[in-house]
């Protein structure tokens, strides 16, 4: 092995081995767990460079690790690994640095922190899985892993939500179980390829195909949260507010949204998808699911079902740009993938901030909330405005793509879907921010944990430096490094359109 060949496993065990030290860590331990935690995201970070530089230049990045004959687990950096790994690895830093602050005084640290890590173990499998096997191995390690952070406060809500929870995600891996064994015994081949590797197949087997691929895309919608798989995500808000931010931005939803990519792009090839007619069905759900999930969000007054709802919505942007077929809006849902999940993890920090400083769970409740906690509603607001699609916040130019490629691909109702969600957007997000704002305080809040400052640094710089990001990644989206230019680059690498 060469030391190209070591790097994704080496970038697999940085979390990995963090989450077993910190298993075992007592729990007064604070110092060390903090080192362990923070030291192994940096080293990851550092490694995930190293491996965007070389997959730019053409480095390879292949990793086999043989199970039963026949059968690997394959490992594979290509520029769509990448975009997804570099994402989890970013957010991962500033989401433990959030945490160690959130959770300062909670119990059970060490087994928060050891899960919290073995999740992002499992997102950096899943996205250098080279085939489907390996891909299923570590998307049901994802739901093993993230199950204890969901129920982490101990109550009988969050409880019930785990178990939610569980039987949503176990039965989609069951589905991807399926459809992945079903595949193989048509194909004798799992492996992810550009344009996919089914197209050669006889006719008489493409019913069999289409039904595989709905097995699966009902298998990974789960995860996305399509409707009407979409039941677990609200429920899973009682977990605390770094969980949350995990679950919707870095980790389960977009692990979701990427196995769709990945099923649509290198199992099936977008020009046999096509083909076989079932584009045109995966569009129609991804549109109702961005329609549904926004008319949800207007009825919610908890600040984070809200933002629950709207990531049912925002997510199936990605799923709706790859269905529509064309490399304008595979190029909108791609970026987005990134973009949803800076503007995301920003709103859930914010609430996070709001509940922990001063007691505000409800949007009733934030009347004048602005001049108390300033800067947590600025970055608030910079993710909304975004989300909105008010340029120049990131969330605009995914919707300049999709809304550009959908009349590329000649289905201009979808221009209307895009509309219609903005203007939702819009009518949950701006009361929100105008009670923030411009609103007096009705009273004393529920709790006030400080007085001298805002809230601590932990807290706080986080979402600073992700609500930068989101208007930084509408603002220079040109750029050589920005994330437009590289789903640039995956869209005419590796989709072949």
């Amino acid at each position: 092995m060469n030391f190209d060949s070591l790097m994704p496993p080496f970038v697999l065990l940085t979390s990995l081995i963090a989450a077993v030290i910190i298993f075992f860590l007592r729990e007064e331990n604070h110092r060390a767990r903090t080192v362990w935690n923070l030291g192994a995201a940096v080293v990851k970070l550092l490694l995930v460079g190293y491996m965007l530089w070389g997959v730019f230049h053409e480095h390879v990045f292949e990793t086999r690790i043989g199970l039963l004959p026949g059968l690997n687990l394959s490992f594979h950096a290509d520029a769509m690994s990448m975009f997804f790994i570099t994402l989890s690895a970013t957010l991962w830093l500033f989401t433990t640095i959030y945490a160690i602050g959130y959770l300062e005084h909670s119990p059970h640290r060490s087994r928060f922190f050891g899960f919290f890590s073995l999740c992002v173990s499992s997102t950096v499998g899943i996205a250098l899985a080279d085939d489907l096997l390996t891909f299923l191995i570590f998307y049901e390690l994802l739901t093993l892993s993230t199950y204890p952070l969901v129920v982490h406060r101990g109550t009988q809500i969050s409880a019930r939500a785990g178990r939610v929870y569980l039987a949503y995600t176990l039965l989609g891996g069951a589905a991807v179980l399926v459809g992945t064994a079903w595949l193989y015994s048509l194909t004798g081949t799992l492996s992810f390829r550009e344009q996919g590797f089914l197209s050669d197949l006889p006719a008489e087997r493409h019913n069999a195909l289409r039904a595989i691929f709905f097995i699966l895309i009902a298998g990974l919608g789960v995860k996305a949260a399509l409707v009407p798989l979409h039941g677990w995500l609200p429920r899973a808000m009682v977990a605390p507010a770094p969980v949350s931010a995990l679950l919707h931005a870095v980790a389960v939803v977009k692990a979701g949204a990427f196995g769709i990519v990945r099923v649509v792009s290198d199992v099936y090839g977008i020009e046999f998808c096509a083909s076989l007619g079932v584009l045109s069905v995966l569009t129609v759900l991804a549109s109702v699911t961005i329609v549904y999930g926004s008319v949800r969000a207007l009825a919610q007054d908890d600040l984070k079902k809200r933002l629950a709802f709207s990531t049912v919505s925002q997510v199936s942007y990605i799923t709706l740009g790859i269905a529509l077929g064309g490399p304008l809006a595979a190029l909108g849902g791609i970026v987005h993938l990134v973009h949803q999940g800076v503007m995301k993890i920003t709103l859930f920090f914010g609430a996070g901030n709001l509940a922990e400083t001063l007691g505000i769970h409800r949007i009733s409740e934030m009347d004048g909330v602005g001049r108390r906690m300033p800067w947590t509603m600025v970055t608030f607001t910079v993710a909304a405005l975004g989300t909105i699609g008010v340029p120049p916040g990131a969330g605009f130019v995914s919707k300049w793509y999709l809304s550009v490629g959908a009349l590329e691909a000649g289905q201009p109702l979808v221009i209307g879907v895009l509309i219609a969600s903005s203007l939702l957007n819009a009518a949950y997000f701006l009361p929100i921010l105008y009670r923030a704002w411009f609103r007096p305080a009705s009273g004393k809040w529920p709790t006030d944990g400080t007085r001298r400052a805002e809230c601590a640094w932990s807290l706080l710089a986080p979402p600073l430096v992700t609500a930068a990001l989101s208007l930084g990644f509408g603002l220079f989206a040109n750029w050589a490094i920005s994330p437009l230019s590289w789903a640039r680059l995956i869209t005419f690498r590796e989709f072949g359109i």
